[in-house]
């Protein structure tokens, strides 16, 4: 009996040394936030715990900073060295002061990628954008579209002239108006993201042009002061408000009408594919132009000359999933 005893004491142990063996085998991939206790990120982290366990032998480290510095995302990043993980994801609160302590982890045979806020080439194997500049241009118009069977005219309410990334997302939404027959862009106006001198402008778009069928707005403080334009004007259901926005901003919007639906990149996916991204590069996927990294259920990252590849499309929020995201971010 002792024998036996003995030998079931030697299997548990064993059995116990195997699963500590196979745990110190799994990819440690730290996904870097801009700072902690961000909905955005938390939901981001959802999506990196998702696809550990799609892939079966990663663990998830999620850090990042208390407050949204270069400086703390740096000590971050230090003690990832010092800790020996195998690849850092990260959303970067600065493009150039990341570099050399991120260059640091990539000689120390470290995977280095950004996602969301990018990080300077030499500073990283690759970044995950949101989306792109022609399928946020594609999506704003079609947005509208959408609810305009008979086209109308629309007016786009940007954040300042000199917003580089607005104005690309304009002249690409521009681009591709002759695809939505009937559309007819009538205005272009800035708020310069300030919500008394938006909401100004869209009273000035509703005043200017009695037949406007839509205000689309590609920021998150346009799109929120456009639809209170539009409630307080009484036009809901006669304008709708669109563009990209945050859910937890806009639930009220959607409920009352004023906006019927919006986009903006889904947090949960975008973590999701970062950490599938990170695993694949840390597992010898090629980082070099045109390169094309599978992201599991988010497809295929193509890389571009700079090594920057686009997500998808941005994602749609509407009264069917706007509860559940409202309190995510």
């Amino acid at each position: 009996m002792g024998v036996m005893k003995k030998l079931m004491t030697t299997i548990a142990a064993a059995a116990a040394f195997a699963g500590s063996a196979a745990h110190a085998e799994d990819v440690r991939i730290a996904l870097v936030v801009k700072a902690l206790g961000i909905g955005f990120f938390e939901a981001a982290a959802k999506g990196a715990e998702e696809a550990a366990a799609e892939l079966g032998d990663v663990e998830i480290i999620y850090t990042g900073p208390t407050d949204t510095t270069a400086e703390g995302q740096i000590e971050v990043i230090n003690s990832l060295i010092a800790q020996g993980v195998d690849a850092i994801a990260i959303s970067a609160n600065d493009p150039d002061a990341l570099v050399p302590a991120l260059k640091k982890a990539m000689d120390r045979g470290i995977t280095v990628i950004s996602w969301d806020s990018g990080v300077a080439p030499e500073g990283r194997q690759m970044h995950l954008n949101p989306s792109s500049t022609e399928l946020i241009g594609n999506t704003i118009i079609k947005l509208a579209a959408d609810h305009m069977p008979e086209g109308g005219d629309v007016a786009i309410l940007s954040a300042s002239a000199t917003a580089t990334n607005q104005n690309a997302w304009i002249e690409a939404a521009k681009e591709v108006l002759p695809n939505y027959p009937g559309v007819n862009l009538v205005a272009t106006v800035y708020g310069d993201d300030l919500s008394d001198k938006s909401y100004r402008e869209a009273q000035g778009l509703m005043a200017s042009y009695p037949d406007l069928k839509a205000i689309i707005a590609p920021t998150t403080v346009g799109i929120l002061a456009a639809s209170q334009a539009v409630t307080d004007a009484g036009k809901i259901g006669e304008i709708n408000v669109t563009g990209l926005g945050l859910p937890s901003e806009m639930a009220g919007a959607v409920e009352s009408g004023a906006t019927i639906s919006f986009a903006i990149w889904n947090p949960i996916d975008l973590g999701y594919a970062a950490t599938t991204l990170a695993y694949n590069i840390h597992k010898g996927a090629a980082t070099d132009a045109g390169s094309e990294i599978p992201m599991g259920r988010m497809g295929t990252a193509t890389l571009d000359d700079t090594g920057a590849a686009a997500m998808s499309d941005p994602f749609t929020y509407d009264a069917s999933n706007i509860e559940q995201f409202k309190s995510i971010f």
